[in-house]
């Protein structure tokens, strides 16, 4: 599938619906449940918590590239930077983090389907991929949230194998 503007825009309105399908099956049980337990543990709850500030802090990102900037600063701690983000997030009950995400993916879809070929041919600096394309950008945006489900799918099978 070659990558144009109007294919991305469409695989991240699917992805976003996955996404929203997934969250919403899941049990009030599964949201304090750890997903992952590193220097500081997240839970279900902070994973989707992290999914609406990517996807505002991914906008941000691609407006600025648009307008000729150069992307994250040399400086830019994601790892501070996404900590900050959800714990600010904390309050926020499940279904409302949810809407969030919705919304936010929704207007995420409508900026990638308004660019142009060569935009997604523009390069700026991601945190954590470096000086890229926009358009590998854009594709991090969707695979970025797959890899987070798979880890919340396979800590939520633990949780439910243990108290089975």
């Amino acid at each position: 599938m070659a990558d144009y503007p109007e294919t991305l825009a469409e695989r991240l309105a699917n992805e976003g619906v996955k996404t929203c399908v997934f969250f919403s099956a899941i049990p009030e049980a599964g949201w304090q449940h750890a997903v992952y337990a590193a220097a500081t543990v997240w839970t279900v709850r902070q994973v989707l918590a992290h999914f609406v500030s990517a996807e505002f802090a991914f906008a941000c990102l691609f407006e600025d590239i648009l307008a000729g900037g150069s992307g994250a600063p040399q400086d830019f701690d994601i790892d501070a930077f996404n900590q900050q983000e959800v714990t600010g997030l904390m309050e926020v009950e499940p279904l409302e983090l949810l809407e969030q995400f919705r919304r936010l993916r929704q207007e995420n879809v409508a900026l990638v389907a308004k660019m142009k070929p060569a935009d997604l041919l523009r390069r700026g600096r991601h945190p954590f991929l470096g000086n890229v394309e926009l358009v590998e950008m854009v594709k991090l945006l969707y695979r970025h949230n797959q890899i987070h489900q798979r880890d919340v799918r396979r800590a939520l099978a633990e949780l439910y194998e243990t108290n089975a």
